[in-house]
């Protein structure tokens, strides 16, 4: 019979230790781990010198071949990898060694010993003792590495009586102290100095149901072992009780959870994020999600163990106002107005049979069908909650399936309804969920009004200054935020001013234009306003705001919130920092989501995995952002890019959306990198399958840059749309019913879609004609090539290969397109011309003659239209002038 005995990925020394044992009591199984060890354990095991039995490899088992399945320090599904494909069979015997608490994860053995003690090994070598097992000293100090590791060397709450007793019968069979405590001796490496800091930086304190919890986090650009021992050291230093470390390395979030208070069972807290261990230490890893999503499922669980998350019957209003199925659409109009609510549920004898909204009703009306019952338009696709349940469903059914009404059903019966609305006030307003900092001076909430007294213009201080002063004068509270602050922390210009108010944007927007004789562009629907100055400057004002995406790349619902939940909404962390202009805290900079850290670590990440789902045009901003900074994408943002473009989610994009962003990047000082970039992960093909940089693509994207490098230095006033150039460029070598194609998916129309489409005509019809050219007048080249705009222009002397054709193009771009006739129309009428359609043909006759050279001064030019034209001056007619035929 092949035995195999095994234990929880990532193995520490209790996990090893409890496998040795184990193979005394299961004579010829072999030990297979399945999956990685801690640090500390592989450098023990490497040089335990014939101490610790011959492990197998996982590849070298069969598992078809295994027959009993022995599973030490563990009993969860979850955590033994590839194990866990055995656990149904019938043919497979399991037994199962665990000291942590029952869960619903837990293997179904056929046998299992259990015991609540500090260490498993504590179990194990109970039986070893009971079964008169020998063991030899060096065994005997293994199997104490186990105990006085999971048990804190004794000093964790979760320590037994049982854990001493084993202990001391370990002494008895001589295990070595002296190497216990050297190998347990916490050896930090640089990296782990690097990440304390980081830690110690970001450390806040919690006060939830009147217990200081403190949670820090980091980031990593590879995987750092031993996340443990800074736990440790970090509870150490600052005297803490309860501390949760999170990690964001690679595409996992690790989280340590270590208690010293027997009222927080860290072991069920880590639990539902797929973790485990102990009541006082424990730890999960949870994969593909960010690190600030991680953080908000950890503050949920936490709160709902200890009893400190509201219920849903605490929050709920009371008794529910609602519709009967047979209520007309007209009534439902009245009842929503009256009491300013937006979705009201359609109830028959206390049962929800489903929900209307007044965007349905606002339309139904639109059409004619007022008198039209409800049961005919209400959705019946919704959820419901019980009054017991905790505000973690909550958000659950609000945020991530977007529900914004909740019935609130007990035994099949409304007791009361949930909004979004409900949701906010509470994530907004409950003092408990503002966390402080550890160390005060070393918060990510610093003070930067030096930077910007220091960084920013006189005229954009005097309004950020102003803003200030008046949203205290009216009670809100007022931050710049987004790239603005991005940009001052990078050192960079940018006269980009987004304020966020706490309050009523619009209403704010009004005074602060007041103090500055500025106009006030408002939008309703969204509560953001634009502040207009008399010298064109522009502010953008929002209300704080919680944004709601009804499906994949819808625009959004907005609702109040908090600048918190603003920030949130954001696209990036580098984007989602704010900073506080009211005058007692004016500077304080506001960074939830580790922003400062990411620009430090030059990373561009979104802050929770359906980011791009809701808003896919954020894909093309992180190509912006990375190529303009000389950033990176960060691996988790990477794979989420990689999975929207692989679901096509980019399909339901308004074209105008598309360009826009499309737009922003192609009119980047040097587009040419996140084109690139963009081709890499497949963006081209989202715009048209045959936009693809070819090789002569490439090339012709090189030349464009530098003529549009060597036009910016003429300093003419004229400037060319380079995005235009650059797509005109992209879309070589498609054909024209394409490049229409490309148009429409852009959402092109007028002067645009123009210059794109009949671009190419126009430029190989004036090549071909330059190139016809025996004699090059200027006068020819000014009528082959004045017709063109400047940015077909461009676009021509970048692809052409004809030396002569590119010299035409120069002269023409610094000598010809701008000349003009001396003589103006009011000289022609001093001449005695009548003025007529005539004019037009004088005036062009006459400049060609002037690029020719044929007249220099006025007083040739005069002489030139008195011979071309034969009329002698003031006696030309009217109708002579008209007649004329060149």
């Amino acid at each position: 019979m092949t035995t195999v005995i095994t234990t929880h990925i990532n193995a520490d020394f209790d996990a090893a230790a409890s496998c040795l044992a184990a193979s005394k009591l299961y004579p010829g199984a072999r030990i297979v781990f399945p999956g990685s060890q801690e640090r500390g354990l592989r450098e023990v095991l490497l040089k335990s010198g014939g101490c610790f039995p011959d492990t197998t490899a996982l590849k070298d088992i069969d598992l078809n071949k295994i027959e009993l399945l022995v599973v030490v320090d563990t009993r969860q599904r979850a955590r033994i990898g590839v194990f866990s494909n055995l656990l149904d069979r019938s043919d497979v015997t399991i037994h199962t060694y665990d000291h942590h608490p029952h869960s619903r994860d837990d293997i179904a053995a056929d046998k299992t010993y259990f015991k609540p003690v500090g260490a498993n090994t504590t179990l194990m070598a109970t039986l070893l003792r009971r079964h008169r097992i020998r063991i030899t000293p060096c065994e005997a100090t293994f199997l104490a590495l186990g105990i006085y590791e999971d048990t804190g060397s004794f000093t964790f709450q979760s320590t037994t009586q049982d854990d001493l007793k084993a202990a001391s019968w370990l002494l008895e069979m001589g295990a070595d102290l002296n190497v216990v405590r050297e190998t347990l001796a916490h050896k930090l490496t640089p990296e782990h100095i690097a990440l304390m800091d980081e830690l110690l930086t970001t450390a806040v304190n919690y006060t939830i149901a009147g217990i200081p919890i403190t949670i820090a986090k980091a980031t990593a650009p590879r995987y750092i072992e031993d996340l443990s021992v800074l736990a440790h050291e970090l509870m150490d230093m600052k005297g803490l009780n309860v501390l949760f470390l999170m990690a964001l390395m690679e595409d996992h979030a690790l989280i340590v959870g270590r208690s010293r208070d027997p009222k927080v069972n860290v072991g069920e807290i880590l639990k539902p994020l797929r973790g485990g261990g102990h009541p006082m230490a424990a730890s999960a890893s949870v994969k593909g999600a960010t690190l600030t999503e991680t953080e908000e499922r950890l503050i949920s669980e936490i709160y709902r163990q200890l009893g400190a998350e509201p219920l849903v019957r605490d929050i709920m209003s009371c008794p529910a106002l609602s519709v009967t199925p047979e209520t007309p659409i007209y009534d439902i109009h009245d009842t929503l107005t009256r009491y300013g609510i937006s979705v009201v549920p359609v109830v028959q004898e206390d049962k929800v049979l489903g929900l209307i909204s007044r965007r349905t009703v606002e339309k139904a009306i639109y059409h004619g069908l007022a008198a039209q019952p409800a049961k005919e338009y209400m959705t019946t696709d919704f959820e419901t909650i019980g009054p017991n349940e905790t505000l973690g469903r909550v958000k659950e059914l609000i945020v991530e399936k977007r529900q914004r009404f909740l019935p609130v059903v007990q035994d099949k019966k409304i007791t009361g309804v949930i909004t979004r609305t409900d949701l906010l006030q509470i994530l907004s307003g409950d003092p408990s969920r503002r966390p402080e900092p550890l160390i005060e001076e070393r918060w990510q909430d610093r003070n930067v009004s030096s930077l910007l007294h220091g960084e920013c213009s006189k005229n954009i201080l005097d309004i950020l200054m102003a803003a200030g002063e008046t949203a205290e004068r009216e009670g809100f509270q007022v931050y710049v935020a987004g790239g603005f602050v991005r940009d001052l922390l990078l050192r960079l210009p940018n006269t980009d001013v987004d304020l966020v108010v706490e309050g009523n944007g619009i209403a704010f927007a009004k005074r602060l234009a007041e103090r500055f004789s500025a106009r006030v562009r408002a939008h309703e629907k969204f509560q953001t306003a634009v502040i207009i100055f008399p010298d064109g400057f522009k502010v953008d004002v929002a209300t704080a705001r919680w944004e709601y995406y009804e499906y994949p790349a819808a625009l959004p619902t907005v609702e109040l919130s908090s600048i918190k939940l603003d920030l949130y909404r954001r696209d990036f962390t580098i984007n989602a920092m704010a900073i506080k202009l009211n005058p007692k805290e004016f500077g304080m900079l506001i960074d939830f989501f580790g922003g400062q850290r990411d620009l430090k670590e030059k990373t561009i990440r979104v802050l929770h995995s359906l980011s791009l789902v809701e808003d896919p045009t954020r894909v093309f901003r992180a190509i912006r952002f990375e190529q303009r900074y000389g950033f990176k994408i960060g691996r988790h943002t990477l794979k989420l890019i990689e999975n929207a473009v692989r679901l096509n989610i980019f399909k339901e994009l308004s074209g105008k959306r598309i360009s826009n962003e499309l737009k922003l990047i192609l009119n980047e000082a040097d587009p040419r990198p996140a084109l690139q970039r963009a081709q890499e992960l497949g963006l081209l093909g989202v715009i048209h399958p045959g936009l693809r940089l070819t090789g002569p693509i490439l090339g012709l994207l090189v030349r464009l840059y530098e003529v549009l490098a060597w036009y910016d230095l003429l300093f003419k006033p004229e400037k060319p749309r380079k995005w235009i150039v650059y797509m005109l460029s992209l879309c070589e070598g498609l054909k024209l019913e394409e490049v229409a194609q490309v148009a429409d998916r852009l959402g092109l129309a007028g002067r645009e879609r123009a210059l794109l489409t009949n671009g190419f005509a126009a430029v190989r019809n004036a090549a071909w004609r330059l190139a016809e050219i025996s004699e090059p007048r200027p006068s020819l080249i000014y009528s082959i090539l004045k017709p063109l705009d400047l940015e077909h222009l461009i676009y021509m002397m970048a692809r052409a290969k004809d030396d002569a054709i590119k010299e035409y193009i120069s002269h023409f771009i610094t000598s010809l397109m701008d000349k003009t006739p001396i003589l103006k129309g009011d000289d022609l009428k001093a001449m005695g011309l009548v003025p007529g359609p005539a004019f037009k043909e004088i005036l062009n006759r006459l400049l060609m003659a002037r690029l020719d050279g044929k007249v220099e001064t006025k007083e040739d030019e005069m002489e030139f239209v008195a011979k071309e034209f034969a009329c002698p001056m003031g006696k030309t007619t009217k109708g002579e002038i008209d007649g004329y035929a060149p």
